[in-house]
């Protein structure tokens, strides 16, 4: 069985659940049946394709906190160009180093090559 698509009240998507969690939505009246299955029953509830959410969910925090740190996109986002020396990128460096309290994040990486910051002929 397929999973079932959840859509927020202003019938916007959210995510997909299994039809065991979209029935227990429907028992616990967070959500009600917007799109069922011509012939399948379970219980007393059509078999769901699409459930609604009964109030409105705020997902404005997805859009704030922005794509998870990756080291293929930091290589992505400088375009696999060394920030030390402009040669090819082909792994990443830390500006605060992560001995130092650095952690990986977007502000704190930097594409670099294998050299590294300290080994660039540019520098």
């Amino acid at each position: 069985m397929d999973a079932v698509l959840v859509i927020n009240a202003d019938l916007g998507p959210l995510h997909r659940v299994t039809v065991q969690h979209a029935i227990r939505m429907l028992c616990r009246r967070v959500a009600e049946i917007h799109e069922a299955e011509p012939d399948g029953v379970i219980g007393v509830f059509p078999v769901p394709r699409v459930v609604r959410l009964v109030r409105y969910v705020v997902t404005r925090w997805w859009l704030r906190a922005g794509p998870a740190w990756s080291r293929a996109g930091v290589l992505r986002r400088d375009d696999r160009c060394c920030a030390y020396c402009g040669g090819p990128a082909s792994t990443i460096d830390h500006v605060l180093p992560r001995s130092r309290g650095g952690r990986n994040t977007w502000r704190n990486t930097t594409a670099a090559c294998y050299r590294g910051a300290g080994q660039c002929s540019a520098l």
